[in-house]
């Protein structure tokens, strides 16, 4: 067992891959995963600081664009190891052609289509069409509705919640480590669900946007509202981290405990309770990136999943 220092702070995130779990830290990132011969595969590398990381608001975009392509990495990487397929790397088209399809489809998912059900809405009642808080309402409902519709039924899927599972394993693990025990039994009672988890993030996106695109005006024709949107996601984005991040530091404040609830909630569609082989698998990719850091193996503070 490890005593955490205070006075020494590591942001670690992690993300769930197939069969894995990956962390990620300011040095460096690590990706375990459970191979089908039963042994876990390890893969670490250091990571490059970059200016962007400190400026605060920008920092947001940065931190999800470049967590987004670590994914795709440790994604990659944990498919070829479950297929058992010989490891190669991801070439900077392979991973850009992806990191662009991906981002197409959820912005045809979440931005194109909430907004043409709204000027739908708006054709069969004219309130909505003559009144931008009703308009941007209805806008932003559905998308939190398509939101969680996505993820419920994604989460149907024997394989997608296998990787729920590992989600709660990354979690617990972080719990562990933040309460300074990194011992199995210790792992294994802590919960499943984390205050600044992506997904409590992608939840404060959603509802944020609510606010911030009504600010664009009525009267915009549909295909320039639409393109607004993308013109106001990184703003959205960097503010969506900045709160989060705020949390992070006052969690213990009742108001801020109070915020956090629906977060938790949706976490609860996200995350699954893992196994003690899930846990092994999450605690060996938290050892690889906590290789890198610093002073004792579990020094740190609390850093935004």
């Amino acid at each position: 067992m490890h005593k955490q220092n205070h006075t020494q702070k590591s942001a670690i995130g992690g993300q769930a891959v197939i069969e894995g779990v990956m962390f990620k830290s300011r040095r460096a990132w690590a990706v375990a995963v459970r191979q089908p011969g039963g042994g876990i595969k390890l893969k670490s590398e250091p990571l490059k600081t970059h200016a962007g990381e400190k400026v605060p608001f920008i920092r947001g975009v940065f931190i999800l664009f470049y967590t987004l392509l670590l994914g795709m990495k440790a994604l990659e990487f944990s498919a070829r190891v479950v297929s058992e397929e010989e490891e190669k790397p991801i070439s900077a088209f392979q991973m850009g052609l992806t990191l662009v399809v991906a981002m197409t489809a959820a912005a045809g998912l979440f931005l194109f289509l909430p907004l043409y059900v709204a000027k739908l809405a708006g054709s069969f009642v004219p309130a909505v069409a003559h009144s931008g808080i009703l308009f941007n309402l209805v806008d932003g409902v559905v998308r939190v509705l398509l939101f969680l519709l996505y993820i419920w039924a994604i989460g149907l899927w024997k394989e997608i919640g296998r990787i729920f599972e590992y989600h709660g394993a990354e979690h617990k693990v972080i719990h562990a480590y933040e309460a300074g025990a990194m011992d199995m039994e210790k792992i294994k009672n802590e919960s499943p669900l984390h205050p600044r988890c992506g997904t409590s993030f992608l939840l404060i996106v959603l509802v944020l946007s609510i606010l911030v695109f009504s600010i664009v005006p009525r009267g915009w024709p549909f295909y320039v509202k639409f393109l607004s949107r993308f013109a106001l996601m990184p703003f959205i984005a960097g503010l969506s981290y900045e709160m989060l991040k705020a949390g992070a530091r006052y969690e213990s404040n009742p108001v801020v405990r109070l915020l956090v609830l629906p977060g938790l909630a949706l976490q609860r569609l996200t995350t699954g309770e893992p196994d003690e082989k899930q846990l092994e698998v999450s605690l060996k990719a938290f050892e690889g990136v906590m290789s890198f850091e610093e002073g004792p193996a579990w020094s740190g503070g609390k850093g935004v999943e």
